[in-house]
């Protein structure tokens, strides 16, 4: 655990800022990647760190794939959804996934959790988002790299269309605010 933490230690300018699951009280919701009472799901919680978006993880024995390798479809599954929570929080609306470009690097070793994933923009292509997405083991190592193109709706939209709240539901009007000073 401590070269986890010296690895990804965040830098003095860097503010970690929790997001809230503002679906949980969503009649029907059970997100495989994201809702709390998935008890076969992964469960992820969020947060943002200047213009990226993170997520420690943990994994559970019943996703492993090869004897002590987590499954290549979690690995993408991570990575899609941490995608979707960029796009909630930084674009400030929701979407659809278009495209996985996933690359499996190394494997990813179950002993080496927690996994850190961290979104980052690349590009914004008229409506749809580019998204580089990375999963490191906790000794540094990028175990794998996904490119995710997201099919971005207008706000409204969203709201009507995919139950998106509006970002102040996932953080804090002044965390916002701060954010962008």
């Amino acid at each position: 655990m401590p070269e986890f933490q010296a690895f990804f230690k965040s830098g003095p300018m860097s503010q970690s800022v929790p997001i809230k699951n503002p679906f949980h009280k969503l009649e029907g919701y059970n997100c495989f990647g994201c809702s709390p009472d998935n008890h076969l799901g992964l469960r992820m919680h969020f947060r943002m760190e200047g213009d990226q978006v993170l997520c420690d993880w943990e994994p559970e024995g019943h996703l492993q794939g090869w004897v002590g390798v987590l499954h290549g479809g979690i690995q993408a599954t991570l990575m899609d959804e941490i995608a979707s929570w960029f796009v909630f929080v930084k674009l400030k609306t929701a979407g659809v996934t278009s495209k996985m470009e996933v690359k499996l690097l190394k494997q990813v070793k179950m002993d080496k959790a927690p996994f850190r994933l961290r979104a980052t923009l690349l590009e914004m292509r008229r409506n749809i988002a580019v998204i580089k997405v990375e999963l490191f083991m906790n000794d540094g190592i990028l175990g794998a790299e996904s490119l995710m193109h997201y099919y971005t709706f207008p706000p409204a939209l969203a709201h009507e269309k995919l139950y998106y709240p509006g970002i102040e539901y996932f953080i804090p009007v002044n965390q916002t605010d701060k954010e962008q000073e």
